[in-house]
């Protein structure tokens, strides 16, 4: 009798601490503005208009399946890659605001900030790209995988007048609050897939600034043009709010230069029809990094990194979505290892600056040293 109590009593104590931590975690979820805003049913009946908008989430051209084992995840993740992280803090190229500033318009420069953030000079404008400057990609800087650098290549507070930002889509390593907080206040304008603007508006931007597109959308900015391209992947910031937002890839044409961002994508027939209809690219920005054969169907495998930069018609590819943070199970330098490999065998010229370095786009010259080996 006394068994049975002491068990009853454990149960009672059990559950109630699992309801405790339900409540403590819909809570923090409900309260914290990291996880950004939701749709409201005007935006929703908007949204069956794209296309590619059922049952209240987004979805790719192609069906996209992951079978995932997480028991085989967990063991991955308890005996995966001793080098998932360089063995010291990775040295950044420091850039100076005045230097940005004071940029010729009729150069244009790509500077890498880690990852998949960029800071692009194109045609006189200062646009950033999925800018993220945050310690950690997670709801909150002291959670989840660390920057591999100390530093950025320059503080957000020293950076001039933004004219623009691109986004790609919501995941917490393209689009972090702390980030967008520091710079709201020195940015004209912000461009973004469907349901994106939301969280934008909710930390304090304004809604004029905010530029919702659907796939094959085009917008002026200023002379520049800017088209939301298909991407295949998915989106999300919380536990139920998976594809509840668009992502995508972009094209960015400027007066003389033509240049792609992959965002965060698999495989697919999609960078053929983008390369026939905008192609050729003087530069594309390609995923390449967080990948497993568990979920190739969101993010690209090296060697398909370089096809599709081929599909693209692209006559100078650079790898990113790696460089930074740790979130898979490879080891940090495989990204670059592979895809050098597979661009060296297909003739594909491939730039691998290191972040902070710019490269010039247009110019023959451009980086290219194995610059991961000295970590």
């Amino acid at each position: 009798m006394k068994t049975k109590k002491a068990l009853k009593v454990i149960g009672l104590a059990i559950t109630g601490t699992v309801l405790l931590g339900v409540v403590i975690i819909t809570l923090f979820i409900n309260l914290s503005p990291q996880f950004g805003e939701k749709a409201t049913a005007d935006q929703k009946a908007e949204y069956l208009k794209s296309g590619h908008y059922k049952k209240g989430k987004f979805v790719n051209t192609r069906l996209t399946v992951m079978d995932i084992n997480y028991w085989e995840l967990i063991k991955k993740l308890v005996n995966g890659s001793p080098d998932r992280q360089p063995g010291k803090d990775i040295l950044v190229e420091k850039i100076d605001s005045l230097d940005i500033a004071n940029n010729e318009a009729s150069i244009t420069r790509l500077t890498w900030f880690g990852h998949s953030s960029f800071l692009l000079e194109l045609d006189g404008k200062k646009i950033l790209i999925d800018p993220m400057f945050g310690r950690s990609p997670s709801p909150h800087p002291w959670v989840g995988s660390p920057r591999y650098s100390k530093e950025l290549p320059i503080e957000i507070e020293k950076l001039p007048f933004i004219d623009a930002i691109i986004l790609s889509h919501d995941h917490y390593d393209h689009l972090d609050y702390g980030s967008i907080q520091k710079l709201k206040s020195k940015v004209g304008a912000y461009y973004t897939p469907l349901g994106v603007g939301n969280h934008l508006e909710a930390w304090g931007v304004a809604k004029d600034k905010i530029h919702e597109l659907n796939w094959w959308d085009k917008i002026l900015f200023d002379e520049i043009e800017l088209v939301c391209t298909p991407a295949r992947h998915f989106s999300g910031r919380g536990i139920l709010d998976r594809s509840t937002t668009l992502w995508a890839s972009w094209v960015i044409k400027g007066a003389n230069e033509n240049i792609f961002f992959s965002g965060d994508s698999g495989y697919d027939s999609h960078f053929k029809e983008i390369g026939d209809k905008y192609g050729p690219f003087d530069i594309s920005m390609m995923e390449c990094g967080q990948y497993n054969e568990d979920w190739k169907a969101i993010h690209m495998m090296p060697e398909e990194t370089v096809q599709a930069a081929i599909d693209l018609n692209s006559k100078l590819m650079m790898p990113i979505h790696w460089g930074a943070f740790t979130l898979a199970f490879h080891s940090w330098t495989d990204p670059a290892e592979r895809v050098t490999k597979k661009a060296n065998e297909l003739n594909m010229p491939i730039a691998t600056p290191k972040i902070g370095e710019v490269l010039i786009v247009g110019d023959s010259i451009y980086p290219r040293e194995r610059w991961w080996t000295k970590y």
